[in-house]
């Protein structure tokens, strides 16, 4: 039997089944980790697990990494104190090809885990001390899009960051404040020089990242809690940068299926980890053999060979085109087109999904025709044969256990980029989007799924996000055989023309009446979000 905790004592028996161990001194790496890191990491969820710590453990394979990295977890305490600490921040890595084989290695990187709050002050003194370490080069985060978002679809402050902004620097709370806050901790001792990298799958990352922690530390200049000094410090790039990135990899929750695989192989202590704040995460982690992770080179105090791993460092011109690449053709608005419409339909993993015609067709549609003749070729990833790679490949992969349910989250935080840049490359190229057509489908689809009834009309439970509550109850006088146009209209208007959500006003657009069209064909009853799923594809399809 192999312990996670103890793997070190199972050596033989791991390189005899094939798996990938470490070929560094383990101690070694996690203690100068421990004493002075170059690479801290934002977020320990799976993301970091299937993806940035392989890339530093193949780093420090080659010898190009020689102190381990320390996880930062901002949202969940029961993450590092379950999945990290009693693991010895240790846990394997399994990489699932779509031929059902499994590649296995014991990720041994991660040299310490915090929970990153001023509330846990021994913790978070930690934390601090390593922002005023000049050894510190960079940090890394995976916080999901909304955790940079400081404001309300009506531009007010979340309680929280209003909360932060009158209390200062030493009681923050937010993520943003709390990255500010270490900041400022990091110009206090000498205006060290940092690159504060988001890893985070949305566009422009790195701008939003520099505009949020701006407007925090701006706020606090107004309060006389920082010196104008500072917001000069952020803002010199040869000082602290925020690089834009793309990345790319599926790595969705763990998997009983590879659980019980893992198991059988001999593996002990793998029970996955559902925490009082609903985060998934286990003494493994799963995920897809394809990944790309595009980072403009902005490292003012220096960086470790990071191409060795595999990462693509270039110019922020080029990541943004890679990046509005992926993020609005050629990957995320199939995935959120798959989300909704699967749970209407109910199933329960892409891969199945990717078995139905009618979906297959819609986001096909969404790719190739609607997207790929407005977006720029970013010349080191090829967009049509990304596609290719996306909906051949990756997507009807049966090993990733990625579900409609996971993808579907926070879509209201979504659609202004994966449907809504589309939209606006077309209006800025013929004044109309009108000519679109499976993009409203997609749409007219997330209006159908906030109702939380499927197609064979039984209620479900939607998946989290933070508008879901408003947007539903705008959306109260609808009911599955509704047609009066003008109840619906009333009712959808105001989700269509917010600039917010989908990033311009879709009826000046051109396409709201038709996503209202599309819509109040989805309601007719039973069935009628696969009847007019297929009827679109099979009349409009191809064109």
């Amino acid at each position: 039997m192999i312990s996670i905790k103890n793997w070190q004592e199972s050596l033989i028996e791991l390189k005899q089944q094939g798996i990938e161990v470490p070929n560094f001194d383990v101690n070694k790496l996690k203690e100068n980790g421990q004493k002075h890191p170059v690479w801290l990491h934002f977020g320990g969820g799976n993301l970091y697990r299937g993806f940035h710590a392989e890339i530093a453990q193949r780093l420090a394979n080659q010898g190009e990494l020689t102190s381990g990295v320390v996880v930062c977890e901002t949202f969940d305490n029961e993450v590092v104190d379950q999945a990290y600490h009693a693991y010895n921040n240790d846990f394997l890595e399994v990489v699932m090809h779509e031929d059902g084989t499994l590649d296995k290695r014991l990720i041994a990187v991660t040299a310490d885990s915090f929970y990153c709050n001023p509330q846990n002050e021994a913790s978070f003194s930690r934390v601090v001390r390593y922002f005023e370490d000049p050894t510190l080069q960079f940090t890394t985060f995976t916080i999901t899009e909304k955790g940079y978002g400081l404001k309300d679809p009506n531009g007010k402050f979340f309680r929280i960051v209003a909360e932060d902004i009158q209390n200062g620097p030493e009681k923050a709370q937010h993520t943003m404040s709390i990255v500010a806050s270490l900041l400022y901790k990091r110009f206090l001792a000498g205006e060290l020089p940092i690159a504060m990298v988001s890893t985070d799958n949305f566009s422009q990352n790195g701008k939003r990242f520099l505009d949020s922690v701006l407007t925090i530390a701006k706020e606090w200049q107004n309060n006389e809690f920082v010196p104008e000094a500072f917001i000069a410090y952020l803002e010199n790039e040869e000082k602290v940068s925020f690089p834009w990135s793309m990345i790319d990899r599926i790595t969705p929750n763990p998997s009983q299926s590879v659980q019980k695989i893992l198991e059988e192989d001999g593996f002990t202590d793998l029970d996955i980890i559902h925490t009082q704040k609903h985060t998934n995460i286990a003494p493994f982690s799963n995920t897809e053999v394809v990944h790309y992770l595009v980072i403009e080179d902005q490292f003012p105090n220096g960086r470790p060979v990071l191409e060795k791993a595999g990462v693509i460092m270039t110019d922020r011109n080029t990541v943004d085109k890679a990046d509005t690449m992926k993020v609005t053709t050629c990957l995320n608005p199939l995935h959120t087109a798959l989300a909704v419409t699967g749970c209407l339909l109910n199933y329960k993993s892409i891969s199945e999904e990717m078995s139905d015609q009618d979906l297959v067709s819609l986001i096909k549609e969404i790719g190739y025709y609607e997207g790929l003749p407005v977006v720029e070729n970013p010349g080191i990833i090829d967009p049509k044969q990304f596609i290719d790679e996306v909906i051949k490949r990756r997507l009807p992969n049966p090993n990733i256990p990625d579900t409609p349910q996971r993808i579907a989250s926070d879509t209201s935080q979504k659609v202004a980029i994966r449907f809504g840049e589309t939209i606006k490359k077309y209006l800025a190229k013929d004044k109309d989007a009108g000519q679109l057509t499976f993009i409203p489908v997609a749409i007219a689809a997330w209006l159908r799924y906030l109702l939380a009834v499927d197609d064979n009309g039984e209620g479900f439970q939607p998946s989290p996000d933070p508008l879901l509550e408003d947007l539903q109850k705008q959306l109260t006088s609808i009911e599955i055989g509704v047609q009066d146009q003008q109840k619906i209209h009333e009712a959808v208007m105001p989700i269509l023309a917010n600039e917010t959500i989908f990033g311009s006003n879709l009826y000046k657009a051109g396409i709201g009446e038709k996503i209202e069209k599309i819509f109040t064909e989805m309601l007719t009853g039973i069935g009628a979000v696969r009847k007019t799923l297929h009827q679109y594809v099979t009349e409009f399809g191809g064109k």
